[in-house]
């Protein structure tokens, strides 16, 4: 540790690292100190010179007297100080909270951001964006944030505040901690200047967040008025050179890393704040306001990929996916896995996934089938895709299939689980290998792709989502398809159970069911008993719903992040059933060999 003068404070400066690596600024928020990095600068000073230091009135710095002190042009002092003490030409700046406001100051500052190689703004905005957004941004979206925002009116009251962290708040940030983020206290966060600290930092919000900043009235002076008018100056939208003049654009790249439990932004405020950055990535990480503590290996690895990123290195799969860019589609990087995409539902998911910016691996038991699909995905889309052998019901083939998905490509943020086979016939006319081939294929392959990259998905922390192929038969019984339907309705059941423990971790799962839809299944499929393959073929062709209209429920229910997909009429017509009147749906399948009719779904 040693200290920077800074006009009228000193602040704790502690250094971690070699000197001579690339230089990480990390700057805590509010009620917080330079504690609250301790794990992510341990797994950063490996690689990178650490920095961080104590925000006037917090920690080890010393606290001005007056309001006036904890304007931005001031904190913006204190943050040049401390670079002209590390004497680096410049530095990757990270921000937290009050931090991240401190950020996006610094970045929009002729000369400061100048020293600033790159920005990671963590769970704030800027205040200029802030105050655009509130100005400018959709009614509902402003009065959610506005309800968010609430304690900055609070922390505008009197007196109240400073009585309240003297007294009942400490316990209440700590319960907070443990109940809403699974935190656990440790030395240095919360810190054993908490009350102090707290009670300094309120005047980061009277000095900046009210319409006037707020003081004693011996304040009052010219050089108040003076940080008045410069506050006031952030608000307006201004021409940096970099583009446009129609608000603050900044010429740093950013990253915003949004932790989507936070209760104190929106999800609208976080995504408005790419129109202001031509470089710009957006990552989620499904956690609370202190991330870092709940999540400091996926934080920290999120600020090592930007950092090296920008200094010239190759963008990892994650970072590439995270790029904004005006006009991307809406899969623009993702790595999507799709299983049995050689033909049907598969084909027609990758080739749609590929449409909208998606990179896709195409696998099938059928290697030829899945090259031409990822052929045809590069030659008619001009898109990049992969053609992999895998049969899913074979565990080790899976297990390797997915350490190679990782290995060569990175870890998938989309798997779509849609191999499948189908034997039609009565039950007592199915064999032992029957059902062990079909549960095989529908079940057990869908369990090993659930488990192999939700595993991968978890352990990277930035969520994902995996699509599961069911059926109209997972909740509508048929005499002619018992393994088939008891596949598909444990697949349904699967996904619900796994939705419930990945939710969590920002992974999302859904189910899709469609109805009768025309592809090859029909025609591939294993039938026994009474003969009723050339029936089945022609009235699934008669259907005529096309695979391709499966992929855009498929897509759609990505985006919207939805649990079950019913597909087409009779697939919605069977699912409200099977919720409304269960009892109806038993008696016709006692009639369903009649019309010699497999209620193949795929």
């Amino acid at each position: 540790m040693r200290w920077v003068e800074s006009d009228d404070v000193r602040l704790a400066v502690f250094e971690e690292g070699d000197p001579g690596d690339p230089t990480i600024l990390l700057v805590h928020g509010y009620p917080d100190t330079h504690r609250v990095w301790d794990e992510v600068a341990e797994r950063l000073r490996d690689r990178f010179h650490v920095v961080r230091y104590d925000v006037r009135g917090a920690g080890s710095s010393t606290a001005p007297r007056h309001t006036r002190d904890y304007a931005l042009d001031r904190l913006a002092a204190d943050l040049t100080a401390v670079l002209d003490a590390i004497g680096k030409p410049r530095v990757h700046l990270v921000g937290h909270d009050w931090g991240s406001l401190q950020g996006w100051d610094a970045v929009s500052r002729p000369g400061l951001r100048d020293r600033v190689a790159s920005f990671t703004s963590f769970g704030g905005p800027g205040l200029a964006q802030w105050r655009h957004f509130m100005r400018y941004g959709r009614r509902r979206d402003v009065l959610a944030q506005r309800a968010r925002s609430w304690y900055i009116g609070v922390f505008q009251l009197p007196v109240l505040p400073e009585v309240a962290w003297s007294t009942f708040m400490p316990r209440v940030l700590e319960r907070t901690m443990r109940l809403n983020e699974g935190i656990e206290p440790r030395p240095g966060h919360p810190a054993d200047t908490l009350v102090s600290d707290a009670r300094n930092g309120l005047r980061l919000y009277r000095a900046n967040m009210a319409d006037r900043p707020a003081g004693d009235a011996s304040d009052r002076s010219a050089s108040d008025a003076s940080d008045r008018s410069a506050s006031d100056a952030s608000d307006r939208p201004r021409d940096d050179g970099v583009g446009r003049g129609d608000g603050p654009t900044v010429a740093v790249p950013v990253q915003l890393i949004e932790p989507t439990r936070d209760p104190f932004v929106t999800p609208a405020l976080l995504a408005s704040l790419g129109q202001w950055v031509p470089r710009f990535w957006h990552r989620k990480i499904a956690a609370g306001h202190w991330a870092q503590r709940s999540h400091p290996e996926v934080i920290a690895r999120m600020i090592a990929e930007f950092a090296t990123h920008t200094d010239g290195g190759a963008p990892t799969r994650s970072l590439r996916g995270a790029r904004v860019e005006e006009g991307q589609k809406a899969f623009h990087g993702q790595l999507v896995v799709i299983t049995g995409a050689g033909s049907g539902i598969g084909r027609a998911t990758a080739r749609a996934f590929a449409a909208h910016g998606a990179e896709v691996v195409c696998a099938d038991l059928d290697l030829e089938a899945a090259t031409r699909t990822a052929d045809g995905i590069a030659k008619d889309l001009g898109g990049t895709a992969h053609a992999v052998r895998v049969d899913v019901a074979d565990t080790t083939q899976m297990e390797d299939f997915a350490g190679n998905i990782r290995a060569e490509y990175g870890v998938p943020a989309i798997v779509v689980n849609n191999a499948g086979i189908a034997v039609s016939g009565p039950f007592l006319d199915h064999s032992v290998d029957d059902w062990r081939r079909t549960l095989d294929v529908n079940l057990w392959g869908v369990i090993h792709g659930c488990r192999l990259f939700a595993a991968q998905m978890v352990e990277r922390g930035e969520g994902g989502h995996i699509v599961n192929i069911a059926s109209l038969a997972a909740f509508v019984p048929s005499r002619l398809l018992p393994a088939y339907s008891t596949s598909k309705a444990a697949v349904k059941m699967l996904s619900d159970c796994l939705r419930a423990e990945v939710a969590a971790q920002g992974i999302g799962v859904t189910v899709i069911c469609p109805g009768f839809v025309s592809t090859p299944i029909a025609r591939n499929a294993t039938y026994v008993g009474p003969d009723i393959r050339e029936t089945a073929e022609q009235r699934l062709a008669r259907r005529g719903y096309p695979p391709e209209r499966v992929a855009a429920h498929i897509l759609r229910a990505v985006h919207r992040d939805q649990a079950v997909v019913p597909v087409n009429a009779e697939g919605k017509i069977g699912y409200a059933l099977s919720r409304i009147s269960p009892g109806t749906l038993r008696r016709l399948a006692r009639v369903t060999g009649v019309t010699g009719i497999p209620p193949f779904a795929r």
